[in-house]
């Protein structure tokens, strides 16, 4: 991940083996004044991508900026797994 302009830029794989990882960054994102997060640069990803976005919202409402967070260029795919969980208003 890396930010740009108050921008994180996720990018590559969002899979289980780097999603803690991904979880500090996207959190240091947070603190250091990110409130978007585009996710154009995800090449693959499974279903704990979805655990991810739903953390850095939980990371962003203990930091007082959950509802300021948003999720740009969530691939389609992903976007179906939340409307399936019923969840999709948070992205």
């Amino acid at each position: 991940m890396r930010v740009e302009t108050g921008v994180a830029l996720l990018e590559g794989d969002l899979v289980l083996d780097n999603a803690t990882r991904m979880l500090a960054e996207g959190e240091q994102a947070i603190l250091a004044g990110s409130r978007v997060f585009d996710l154009s640069g995800v090449v693959r990803m499974d279903s704990s991508a979805l655990s991810l976005l739903l953390a850095l919202r939980r990371s962003g409402n203990r930091n007082a900026v959950g509802k300021d967070l948003e999720f740009r260029n969530v691939p389609e795919s992903l976007s179906s797994l939340a409307r399936l969980y019923g969840i999709a208003d948070l992205f």
